[in-house]
Parts: C-alpha cells; sequence; structure tokens
C-alpha cells in the first residue's frame, strides 16, 4: 500500500506539473491565431481522447506519464491546407513562436507562485531553530554555541524556523564562503554574535544531515521515558520489554526523561545491565544488554525501542508562520525567484565541477519525495509540487535542443540573423540535444539506484 501510495502521489504530481507547463503552450498558442491539433498528457497509448472546440482539438490522457506535448499546424510536420497556413506555427512571426515556446516554463514559474502564495496565506508549520546537545570537538562547539539557544539571524537574513537555518546554511555552503555570523539569543534573552566555520562541509553533504556534521541540532523535547515502539529483534525485545513500559531507572540511576535514558544506554554497548521499569502498577527489573553499534568513530549502545510521542511538547517546539495576502504573494515571488536562482547556480556549479553529479535526482528519488510529502499531508505535498515545479520551468529553459530552451536558443540566432536556421542544422541540434538530455537521464537514474542500495 505504501508503494502504491508513493506511485498514485508521483502520478499526480506529474498530471499538475505538466498540465500547467502544456496550458502555457496551449494558452498563448491560441491567443497568437495558432491552431492546436493535439493536447496530449503523457506519450504512447492513449487511454483517453476527446475532440473538443471549433478547431476540434484533440485532448489526450498517454500510458507514459513523464511528459507531454502540444502538437500545433506546422509546415515541417505535415501537410497543410493553403486556406489554414496562416495559423500553422512556422508562418507565425518570431517574435510570437518565442512567446509560445516560453509560455510553457513560464506557467511552471507562476504555478509556483501560486503554490507558495498559499503556504504563505495557509501557514507554514515548522520546528523553531532551538539548539539541541552540541556534540564536542565540532564548529559549533568551538564557536561557543550553548544548548537552548535560539537562532534569530544568519548573516542578517532572519530565521523562523529550522528549515530555514539548513536553507540559509546550504546556501553559504553551496557558495564555498568558509563562515558565517550567526545571531543567537538564550532562554535568559541575552544575544550573541558566533562565527560559525563551514570549512569542513563539502558540498556534496547538502543533501545529506550536514548540520549535524558542524554539531547544529534541532532541540528535543522532554519525553516521558515511557516506551512507545519496541523493534522486533532487537535487545529491548529480547529482554522482554513492552509498549508501554515506563522507564524508572538504569543500574539504579534515576531516570526522568526519555533523553537521559538514550544517554545512559548509548555508554554502555555490549555491558550488562539492569533496566527499572513500571509496568501495570507493578516495578519490575529487567536485565539486559545493549547491541553494539557504530556513531561516527564512536561505538555505541542501542536496544531497539522509541518513545511514545508526547504531542503537547512537541506542539510547544513548533512554529506557525502565515502572512497576508499582499505580503505572502510579495513572499511567494521571492520564494520563486530564490529558489530559481539556486537551481541555476547549482546546475552551473556541476557544469563547472564545483558540485557532484550526485546531487541530481532522477524519478525514482523524485517519486520517493512525492510519497514522503503526501504522508505529512497537504502543505508539505503543496510545497514539494511548487519546487518541483521550478525545477521544471529552469530545466526546460535549459539551452538544449528538444527542450523548450533549445527553441528559444534558435529564435534568439533567427532574430539577429534575420532569417531561420536550415532544416539541416535544426536536425543536427536535435540530435545533440537527445543525446545531451539521455546521458543526463542515465546520471540520475544511476544516482537514484545508488541512494537506493546504499541508503
Amino acid at each position: 500500500m505504501s508503494l502504491l501510495f508513493t506511485i498514485l502521489s508521483f502520478i499526480v504530481a506529474l498530471g499538475v506539473l505538466i498540465t500547467f507547463h502544456e496550458l502555457g503552450h496551449y494558452l498563448v498558442a491560441r491567443w497568437s491565431g495558432v491552431k492546436v491539433l493535439r493536447f496530449s498528457i503523457g506519450f504512447g497509448q492513449p487511454l483517453f481522447k476527446k475532440r473538443l472546440g471549433k478547431d476540434q482539438t484533440e485532448w489526450v490522457i498517454a500510458a507514459l506519464p513523464l511528459g507531454g506535448y502540444v502538437k500545433m499546424l506546422d509546415e515541417h510536420e505535415g501537410e497543410v491546407l493553403p486556406q489554414e497556413l496562416p495559423r500553422a506555427f512556422n508562418r507565425q512571426p518570431v517574435i510570437k513562436r518565442f512567446a509560445i515556446v516560453a509560455a510553457g516554463p513560464i506557467a511552471n514559474f507562476l504555478l509556483a507562485i501560486l503554490l507558495y502564495w498559499l503556504l504563505f496565506i495557509s501557514g507554514v508549520s515548522g520546528l523553531k531553530p532551538i539548539l539541541g546537545p552540541i556534540k564536542p570537538s565540532t564548529p559549533a562547539a568551538f564557536s561557543a554555541f550553548k544548548e537552548g539557544e535560539t537562532i534569530v539571524k544568519i548573516e542578517n537574513e532572519p530565521v523562523v524556523t529550522w528549515q530555514d537555518v539548513r536553507w540559509l546554511v546550504s546556501t553559504h555552503v553551496i557558495d564555498r564562503n568558509p563562515e558565517v555570523m550567526v545571531e543567537t539569543v538564550n532562554p535568559q534573552g541575552e544575544v550573541f554574535w558566533r562565527k560559525l566555520d563551514l570549512s569542513s562541509v563539502d558540498t556534496d553533504d547538502v543533501n545529506a544531515n550536514f548540520l549535524e556534521k558542524i554539531g547544529l541540532v534541532n532541540y528535543p523535547p522532554n519525553m516521558a521515558p515511557i516506551i512507545g515502539q519496541v523493534i522486533t529483534g532487537g535487545a529491548g525485545d529480547r529482554a522482554g520489554l513492552h509498549v508501554g513500559d515506563e522507564i524508572l531507572a538504569v543500574d539504579n540511576k534515576g531516570i526522568s526523561y526519555w533523553e537521559e535514558l538514550v544517554k545512559e544506554i548509548r555508554a554502555m554497548p555490549g555491558q550488562s545491565l539492569t533496566l527499572e521499569v513500571l509496568r501495570d502498577g507493578k516495578t519490575i527489573d529487567i536485565p539486559i544488554t545493549p547491541d553494539k553499534a557504530v556513531d561516527g568513530n564512536a561505538e555505541i549502545g542501542k536496544i531497539g525501542i522509541a518513545p511514545r510521542i508526547d504531542q503537547e511538547a512537541i506542539t510547544k517546539l513548533l512554529v506557525n508562520v502565515s502572512y497576508p495576502a499582499d505580503t505572502a504573494l510579495l513572499k511567494a515571488l521571492d520564494k520563486t525567484w530564490e529558489m530559481t536562482f539556486f537551481t541555476l547556480r547549482m546546475l552551473g556549479k556541476m557544469v563547472m565541477g564545483e558540485v557532484s553529479w550526485k546531487n541530481m535526482s532522477g524519478p525514482i528519488t523524485i517519486a520517493d519525495y512525492a510519497g514522503q510529502s503526501a504522508k505529512m499531508g497537504i502543505i508539505a505535498y503543496l510545497g514539494f509540487l511548487a519546487l518541483i515545479s521550478v525545477s521544471l520551468g529552469v530545466l526546460n529553459l535549459l539551452p538544449i535542443p528538444v527542450l523548450d530552451g533549445g527553441h528559444l536558443m534558435y529564435y534568439v540566432i533567427e532574430i539577429f540573423k534575420g532569417a531561420p536556421l536550415s532544416e539541416k542544422t535544426v536536425a543536427i541540434g536535435q540530435q545533440i540535444g537527445m543525446v545531451m538530455l539521455f546521458t543526463l537521464m542515465v546520471f540520475a537514474i544511476y544516482n537514484d539506484i545508488y541512494r537506493l542500495i546504499s541508503g
């Protein structure tokens, strides 16, 4: 069921993004007087088709949903009746052809703006940027960050959620800035400016938990040491721990919070100990030996249990950010531009060899993210759609023949040259574009498969 949900989430996402993209082409073509023969979502065998309108445009949903197209009347693709020549795409002025082709990517950017606008109006929830325990010998420890401090600014950029922290720090990592200034405030209201060293973080780390590498982790809620899950086959399962058990002590050392229990267990890998457990109103002692596990270069203990989620404690660490409609629109425009610029910058650094091609994702990873975001709720799913819509818009504007950006490149040359490129030149460009696109797809799918195998 989980796999089916992921697939359905992916198909819905593709359907929305492709429909908006092709609607951009379709609407501007109609406004320009060009006859549209077919509007297709997907390729291959039609699953649904119907002719509508004065021009009897064929509307199609096809079997392979990885794309779509708008087929227009064009002398390059078939014979055109003399009376319909004024409505042929190839007979339009270059400015009209440019507008029709550019309308697809522009529609994706407009969709992203719409989605971000809705998100900023409805409110986006996130974890407050409160720092958890600072791991020793990390850049955060060397800069004297303290547990319980709240990050309020990074290089004068305001921070509201933990996601803001991740985003702003990642942009500085991508730009290879060796350090950033971070403003924090402690629970007593004292303000500090700290210089955070980023030199230990590689650009390839931005898709991983790189904040933990530099010592920044979010503050954990003070949850009671009550077991909410026992992993089958783990040390806790073998020892006879049950869901609902409350851990009162470890080797006679009292436990008040889950984090205290974790700290004690981690410190005793492979060592026998005794848990004092409250079960059904009775106190019992349970002997247990934590399994050995590796965390970085250290060996730690694990017993395969998870806490009962304390929703009230978690809610205290959440913040909901929403804006009035006009402010939300400005934020949406800014967010779309920010994501567009970031995507272009990442692509440029990949081409220059400054960022690994391992950061490129293909359909498998995108489908996984679609499923994960859909499970988190409509707000997360809309955010995912907005992000992918920006990426699709940017991708289609790349000057690669067969993509919209390749055709726009031809039209720019035509404007300066005063005449269209020869059919032979265009055909060669299309072949080169197909090879480039196929190569990019191979890289992306290889990365997807590598992530699946490596976990």
